[in-house]
């Protein structure tokens, strides 16, 4: 088999069955109804890039507290599980593959953008630098409240209820979202987490969080339907760990006999750590790998079993078509910057497949 073909073939990733090795990777929108549920906007996007071997959604809230941005959808509700099965079988009717990525953003939250009942909570109370868009604007991040530790696990269920909702809108499987500085990612770090008990303080202590709520996504479908994405060393968020390749290879080192379908990882040369090499060294299973890949370095890294396949974000809003055009050798289309978030159809449904 080619270099040039192999991304082109199917695989199977844990129990997701994909057609191609061309991955759509996460992308918030900020396009969901009302509610965050998703409507007929989002089964018309997700529809029209159903050619990826495998769709990843933007992502997800739990609940109500795991709310960060605004127009975001959520997992948690009789009319969201209903939106997302509309977008569901839109993609599966076009032969696609979709899983859903669950994102508790935790203190990288606004109350402008949550309800009104809802909190930004934490590991520990320490308010991350920087500001997050509201309706009303740019506004600084909110101060979370810290999570007791007899609530930690009520976080934890809220992941496993949204993959149990997940599933039951006919999604293929779930990503836990592990990176950019949301809750997850807090945990693992030692400047968001100051806490004293057993979630705090050692290596050990700190991954424990993510390796409960892997298990106990896994526990609803079973491994083979869950994966996780990280970035080791990551920045974004005013995130920050003293040593973040002991922690992460701490934690892939831990959850590799879970029997995920896959882990995600993002490369970051600015980084302190080569993060696909670690992810190679510490994970035995298949490995998506993210950020900035151009086909024919796509291509080198699929042939020389490098990962499984090759996410791709940016190229995938302007060019529904993607693997289509990525085959015939087909120019990209350029996205607009400036509709990513925008409300409506324009720089979202309406940009056109290439007459192939």
């Amino acid at each position: 088999m080619s270099t040039g073909k192999k991304i082109f073939t199917p695989i199977q990733l844990g129990d997701v069955v994909l057609r191609n090795r061309i991955v759509m990777a996460p992308m918030t929108r900020c396009r969901a109804e009302p509610g965050d549920v998703p409507g007929a906007l989002q089964v018309e996007y997700y529809a029209q890039r159903a050619g990826a071997g495998l769709i990843i959604t933007e992502g997800t809230q739990p609940s109500l507290n795991g709310k960060g941005y605004c127009r975001t959808p959520g997992i948690h509700s009789e009319e969201q599980i209903q939106g997302w099965k509309n977008v569901t079988d839109a993609v599966h009717k076009k032969g696609g593959t979709i899983v859903l990525q669950v994102m508790h953003c935790g203190r990288v939250a606004s109350h402008l953008n949550k309800a009104a009942d809802a909190e930004t909570v934490a590991p520990s109370a320490i308010t991350a630098r920087g500001q997050i868009y509201t309706e009303e604007g740019m506004q600084p991040l909110d101060q979370p409240r810290a999570l007791a530790l007899d609530e930690i696990p009520d976080v934890v269920d809220e992941y496993r209820k949204a993959t149990n909702n997940a599933l039951a809108a006919g999604f293929d499987g779930v990503e836990l979202h592990c990176t950019s500085g949301y809750l997850p990612a807090q945990f693992l770090s030692s400047g968001a987490n100051h806490r004293t008990d057993q979630y705090g303080g050692s290596v050990a202590n700190r991954i424990r969080f993510v390796v409960e709520v892997l298990a106990a996504m896994a526990e609803v479908g079973g491994a083979g339907r869950v994966g996780i994405r990280i970035c080791p060393d990551n920045p974004f968020n005013d995130l920050h760990d003293d040593n973040p390749e002991e922690t992460f290879e701490a934690l892939l080192n831990e959850i590799n006999s879970l029997g995920l379908a896959y882990v995600h990882v993002i490369r970051y040369p600015l980084g302190r750590v080569d993060n696909i090499a670690l992810a190679q060294r510490c994970f035995s299973g298949p490995l998506i790998i993210n950020e900035s890949y151009e086909l024919a370095e796509a291509e080198t890294a699929i042939a020389s079993g490098i990962a499984a396949a090759v996410a791709f974000g940016r190229p995938f809003v302007a060019n529904p078509d993607l693997p289509a055009r990525f085959q015939a050798g087909t120019p990209l289309a350029e996205f607009d910057i400036k509709t990513l978030y925008t409300p409506g159809p324009v720089g979202y449904t309406d940009y056109p497949a290439a007459n192939l």
